[in-house]
Order: structure tokens, then C-alpha cells, then sequence
């Protein structure tokens, strides 16, 4: 399939709904796989361009009643402004059919009161049935015309929603009442048998249930809007040589610009000149600033705290990893998770079965039992209380808001599946190198074998590889640098592949490099063997410093463990997960970091291409695995894994690749993201329990006559607010 399409849809009112535009699009010729989200209200298609046009689908959608529109062509101001004027257009029809509504109601509740009372006979035209007749009429067509046209379409279609439980169940009672007014005949003084009060109750409650709905709803998403706000209108560019301020859309790869302290970033890019300290907690989380220099990337829509620089933009637009975590955010939030299929599937087939039921139930009524009304009556409550609203919102509200408070967490899960397969999760793979590790060598012993200071043998050590173009050396350099601010330069240099340099520095011979470099250039060798060993089995590189034909020190250098690592697996193993460190070092170098971070389990000597091999072992030993790495190497293994994590300070290739991404270089975000999976399922569960009990208890006192149908249709219409907003407490995670 060679394209994919975001259709935002509107009028879906219940997970029938979702269901039945999901079948008709997955029928169409060429379309590989829909999934529509009732939530977020979009629909999302892969699909072949060469078989079938997006506007295939957009008719394909309207034809079963609903609105259609490509994602694209829907920018966020008119979204949000359509969901104000959804919630505006819902209040208006709720305090209008409120008010209708409530002489009915009061009419019922004065039949409960004494009748010499003198508020009853003062009221006594609530019960005149030309009164309730001309009230009630509005709101069954006027106000609930929506519920007729959606039905009409869900029955063209050969297939059953909501709006058709609805529109049956309230006409049943409006017609009967309708047919009493009429032709029924009662003795003076009595009243005739009218049910106009339940028809427009639940209307009003129903109406009630979605304005609710739709207030709760429009908070799941506010991850999205948060994020879209953080982008700057504007940029101030350097053009002709002169500053201008131009709007963001007109910034081009390439520009320079000027960003002063307290502005945001309008773009990604490289910084030119000048230097400061930045805040990137809105993308990562991290609540303190970076320090930021010439050649540094900077990210766009995070704030500059203190110096003003200059810096030229690399990328701009959608190509921003602000716009791709939107992005990826946006596809998460529409996603399903794999219990979400079985919820809609059971929504695909309730409706029919209710209505059945219904039937069932006011046939017996009538004919077993000789009662028309209450057979009525009783259909009505099963019809309204079954309404499968809160089954089709149980699961993706919840997973919109985990998706988007893992956002505000640094973790960018990509999928619905995802965040419910991490809560599974027993075995995590970790790569050493960037994850475990900070990827970058670093000075951490010197060792003096002879008269030279530490001091003395740094500086001389930096001196030498200050020209060398290996890791070691340059870890080497810049901790001579930081030391002591300048240093000698060296007289000659020369690079000896493989064994380290040979320099001449203040008129002294100096070697600096491996043991066989040792043997083969220096005559006067001093016992260093166990010095280097006791260093070595501790994890480090050691480098041996000869002057002037003497072995004079070591120095060590190490790709030092992060801070927050040790920590980090400790949580995981309390979580009762097995961590597993992958490297391709040796064995002893291995071991050495291992022990310092506190994992037993260690697959070492494993080369990049074999990655993905040992994580294929361990999922055939029955673990559900998650792949932590940040190279360009660990993208087949993250692939492979059941949960491939990726290190968002590392590789784009790898973020790719991965179903999370961890935006901070912090280990601790592992355990945060598979604590929101479990807080996250457990919403779901707890949702979908609520849903079906509803349906599982109300169903049967319903059918038993021991329901009114007003009850039932509060109960269904609250059903649907209580689920969301059991979500919306997800929203108060806080990683410990």
C-alpha cells in the first residue's frame, strides 16, 4: 500500500457508528486497512492510490449520513473552532428541550401528590393532553430530528446504531401517547394513558449525556493543543544583511537568525555564533537548562534563557521535531489498541441484538401478559438503556490521554498498541553505548609511574593528541582543555594507525598509545602490566604515556555510565522486569560496566548485526521484550523487539524505528512509560467494565418493567460521561 489518509469525520454518535464506517471503508477496492477512533473522531486508511480516490471514501462516509473532510484541509484554528460551535449548537438544544421538557416531568411528579392539594389544581392544565402534545412534538422532531436522520441512514445501510435505538424507542412511546390523545376513551375526571413526558425526558438527557461528553472530550486532546502552542509565530531573520521579523511559514532552510534571551526558537537549526543556556523541558521534560555553543543543534519552540545567538535553520515546517512529535502524537491519539477491536466488534452486533430484545419484550408484554402499555413502555427502557455509547469511548479516551500525558513526559508512544503492550512487558534489552552509557569517552584515571605530576602528564597527554583524530584522543584533548584552559603545541605529529601518536613537544620525544606501540618504539619499558589491568578489568581504555624513551603514566579513559542509569535498573528490577545489557565489547569491559550499574544478565561481543538475533532468542523463550538502543545499529533489533525503544538524544534512524522514544537521554523514562501502560490499562479495564454493566444489569430490570424509561436514559447518557471522565484522571500521572 503506497499511501495513507486522515479523515476527520463528524456526527458519530456511539461505537456502532465507528464500527459501520470502519466495515463500509475496509470493503472498498484498494484499501488495505481502516480504523476509525469514535474519541478523536478521525479515520485513518492505508491504502493503494492506483485502485481507489480518497474522495471514493469521503462519498463512501457521507453515504452512510456523516461528514467527511482529509485531516489536511482541516488546520487547528477551524477545528477547534468547529468543536466550540458543536458544544455551542448542543447547549442551545439542551436548555431549549430542557425547557420543554420540564412542564412534562412536572406534570408526572404532580400525579405523585395529593390532588385536593392547591398546587395541583393550579397546574392542573400540565395534564391536559393538547398541552402536552404541543410541547412534546417540538422536541421529538424539532430537537430530535438528528436521532430520525442518523437512523434513517444506519437503516439504509442496512445496519443498526444509537440513533436507531433512539429514534425507536422515543416514537414508540410519542405515537402511543399520540394514538391515546385521540382514540382513547376514559371515564370523566380520569386521565388518559400519555407517555410524552418519557419520550421528551430522554431526549433532553440523552442531549444532556452529549453536551457532557463533548465538554470531557474536547480535554483528552489537550496534549495536542498544549504542544501546537508552544510554536513560535514569528522569526527574526538576517536578510541583505539587515534584521527582519517574519512570519514562521516564511522561514527557509538555510536562514539565519537571531534569538534574544526570553524568546523561543521559531525553528530547528545549528548555532553560528554566541552562546547561552536553553530550556527544552517541553519536548523532553527535562526541567534544566542546556548549555548551548557554536555548533550546537538547537530545537525549535524550546525558550533561550540567558545569551542571545545566532543560528541557521536546518529544519522548518513540518520537517521540525516539534511538527513530527505533533505528528506522531496525532497518529498515537487515533490509533487502536488491541482490546479496543474487541469492544467494537461486541458494538457491531449489540444493537441488533437489543433491538431483539426490545421486541422480545413487548410481546410478551402483550401477548403473554395482556399489558400493551407496559409492554411499551418496557421495550422503550431496553431500547434507550442499551445505547453502546460509554462501550465505544472506554478504550480510546483513555489511550488519547495517556498518549498525551506520556508527551508531556518526554515519551512519544506511536501507537495505541504500544501503550498497552508495555504494560506486558517482562524482559528489557538494553543497549550499553548512548543508553546506558553517555556514548562519549571521557578522562577518569591518571596514573603516574614515574616522577611527572598528574597534572604534568595530562597537559603533556592533551598536548600530543591535539591533532589526533580518534575518540580516545580527542577525549584526551578536551579534558587537557578544560583543565588548563591552553596548551602546548606540539613541535611535529604523526598518527600511527592502530597503535596511537608520536609527538614532539618542548623538544621531548613523546609516545602515547597501546602496549604493542610501547614494545615496538620504546627501549626503556617500566612494569605497568598490572596498573593496566587493575584499569582495564574496571571497564576502562587505558593509554600508556612515554617520554624520551621512558613509560612515564597511564591514562584512562571510559565511556562513563549516565547518572540517572543505576537508578533506572534498580526500578525496573523492583518492577519485577529482567534487564539485559547488549554490547559489542569484550567481555571484561562488559562486565566491568554491568557491575556498576547493577545487571547480572550480559550479552557481550555481539556485533551490531546480531542484535536483532538475540532479541528474536529471548521472544522465543516466551519474553515480551522491549529493546532499548540509540545508534543507527540497534534499528533492526528495535524493530525486531515486541516494544523497540529508542533513546531520543540518539539517532533519527533510530526513533524511526522505535514504537516509543524516550526524548531525554534518561533512563528513568523506561520505567515512567511502562508505569503509564499499567495506569493506562487499568483506566481502559475499569471503563469497559462500567460500560458493559450498565448495559449487563439495566438490560433485564429494563425488560422486567422495573425501569422507567427516563431513568434509563440518564443512566445511558451518564454511562458515557462517567467512562471519560475516568480517563481524564490519568491526566494527574505523575512519574514517582
Amino acid at each position: 500500500m503506497d499511501s495513507k489518509v486522515t479523515l476527520k469525520i463528524s456526527g458519530m454518535t456511539c461505537a456502532a457508528c465507528s464500527a459501520k464506517i470502519e466495515k463500509k471503508l475496509n470493503k472498498l477496492e484498494g484499501v488495505a486497512k481502516a480504523s476509525v477512533n469514535l474519541a478523536s473522531e478521525k479515520a485513518t486508511v492505508e491504502y493503494d492510490s492506483s485502485q481507489v480516490k480518497v474522495n471514493e471514501m469521503i462519498k463512501t462516509v457521507e453515504a452512510l449520513g456523516y461528514k467527511a473532510l482529509r485531516e489536511e484541509e482541516l488546520n487547528r484554528d477551524r477545528e477547534k473552532e468547529e468543536r466550540a460551535q458543536e458544544i455551542r449548537w448542543l447547549k442551545w438544544e439542551l436548555s431549549v428541550s430542557a425547557l420543554l421538557s420540564s412542564p412534562l416531568l412536572l406534570a408526572m411528579l404532580l400525579m405523585l401528590l395529593p390532588a385536593d392539594w392547591a398546587l395541583v389544581s393550579s397546574l392542573h392544565f400540565l395534564h391536559n393532553e393538547y398541552f402536552q402534545l404541543l410541547v412534546a412534538t417540538p422536541v421529538q422532531f424539532i430537537i430530535g430530528s438528528r436521532f430520525y436522520k442518523n437512523a434513517y441512514y444506519a437503516l439504509r445501510s442496512r445496519s443498526a446504531d444509537m440513533d436507531v435505538l433512539i429514534a425507536m424507542g422515543t416514537s414508540a412511546a410519542y405515537f402511543f401517547s399520540l394514538y391515546n390523545v385521540f382514540f382513547q376513551t376514559v371515564p370523566q375526571g380520569m386521565m388518559k394513558d400519555l407517555y410524552f413526558e418519557a419520550a421528551a425526558v430522554v431526549i433532553t438527557l440523552i442531549l444532556l449525556g452529549k453536551y457532557l461528553e463533548a465538554l470531557a472530550r474536547g480535554k483528552t486532546s489537550e496534549a495536542i493543543r498544549k504542544l501546537s502552542s508552544l510554536q513560535a509565530k514569528t522569526a527574526r531573520v538576517i536578510r541583505n544583511g539587515a534584521e527582519m521579523d517574519i512570519a514562521i511559514e516564511a522561514v527557509e532552510v538555510g536562514d539565519i537568525i537571531v534569538v534574544r534571551p526570553g524568546e523561543k526558537i521559531p525553528v530547528d537549526g545549528q548555532i553560528m555564533e554566541g552562546s547561552s543556556a536553553v530550556d527544552e523541558s517541553m519536548l523532553t521534560g527535562e526541567s534544566l537548562p542546556v548549555e548551548k555553543k557554536p555548533g550546537d543543534q538547537v530545537i525549535g519552540a524550546s525558550i533561550n534563557k540567558y545569551g542571545t545567538f545566532h543560528f541557521q535553520a536546518a529544519k522548518v515546517g513540518k520537517d521540525t521535531a516539534l511538527a513530527r512529535i505533533i505528528r506522531m502524537v496525532e497518529e498515537a491519539q487515533g490509533s487502536k489498541a488491541p482490546i479496543q477491536k474487541i469492544a467494537d466488534q461486541v458494538a457491531g452486533v449489540f444493537v441488533p441484538v437489543v433491538a431483539a430484545i426490545a421486541l422480545l419484550t413487548f410481546l410478551v408484554w402483550f401477548f403473554l401478559l395482556g399489558n400493551l402499555t407496559s409492554g411499551i413502555i418496557s421495550a422503550v427502557a431496553v431500547l434507550v438503556i442499551a445505547c453502546p455509547c460509554a462501550l465505544g469511548l472506554a478504550t480510546p479516551t483513555a489511550i488519547m490521554v495517556g498518549t498525551g500525558k506520556g508527551a508531556e513526559n518526554g515519551i512519544l508512544i506511536k501507537g495505541g498498541e504500544y501503550l498497552e503492550l508495555a504494560y506486558k512487558l517482562n524482559t528489557i534489552v538494553l543497549d550499553k553505548t548512548g543508553t546506558i552509557t553517555k556514548g562519549r569517552p571521557e578522562v577518569t584515571e591518571v596514573v603516574s609511574l614515574g616522577q611527572m605530576t598528574k597534572n604534568e602528564v595530562l597537559s603533556l597527554a592533551a598536548a600530543a593528541e591535539k591533532n589526533s583524530e580518534h575518540p580516545l584522543g580527542a577525549a584526551i584533548y578536551e579534558k587537557g582543555l578544560q583543565e588548563f584552559g591552553k596548551l602546548t603545541e606540539p613541535q611535529q605529529f604523526e598518527a600511527i594507525p592502530g597503535r596511537g601518536v608520536k609527538a614532539v613537544i618542548d623538544n621531548k620525544v613523546v609516545y602515547m598509545g597501546t602496549r604493542k606501540l610501547m614494545r615496538e618504539r620504546v627501549s626503556d619499558p617500566q612494569d605497568y602490566e598490572s596498573a593496566l589491568a587493575a584499569l582495564e578489568d574496571q571497564g576502562r581504555t587505558a593509554m600508556i604515556l612515554a617520554v624520551d624513551n621512558k613509560i612515564e603514566a597511564i591514562v584512562a579513559v571510559a565511556d562513563t555510565v549516565k547518572e540517572d542509569s543505576r537508578e533506572a535498573i534498580a526500578e525496573l528490577q523492583q518492577m519485577g522486569l529482567e534487564v539485559i545489557m547488549i554490547t559489542g565489547d569484550n567481555k571484561r569491559t562488559a562486565q566491568a560496566i554491568a557491575g556498576q550499574v547493577g545487571i547480572s544478565n550480559v550479552l557481550a561481543e555481539v556485533l551490531p548485526e546480531k542484535k536483532a538475533e538475540e532479541v528474536e532468542k529471548l521472544k522465543k523463550q516466551g519474553k515480551i521484550v522491549a529493546m532499548v538502543g540509540d545508534g543507527i545499529n540497534d534499528a533492526p533489533a528495535l524493530v525486531m523487539a515486541d516494544i523497540g525503544m529508542a533513546i531520543g538524544t540518539g539517532t533519527d534512524i533510530a526513533m524511526e524505528a522505535a514504537d516509543i522514544t524516550l526524548m531525554r537521554g534518561d533512563l528513568r523514562t523506561i520505567p515512567t512509560a511502562i508505569k503509564l501502560s499499567r495506569k493506562t490499562m487499568a483506566k481502559i479495564k475499569q471503563n469497559l467494565f462500567w460500560a458493559f454493566i450498565y448495559n449487563i444489569i439495566g438490560i433485564p430490570i429494563a425488560a422486567l418493567g422495573l425501569l422507567n424509561p427516563m431513568i434509563a436514559g440518564a443512566a445511558m447518557a451518564f454511562s458515557s460521561v462517567s467512562v471519560v471522565t475516568n480517563s481524564l484522571r490519568l491526566r494527574k500521572f505523575k512519574p514517582d
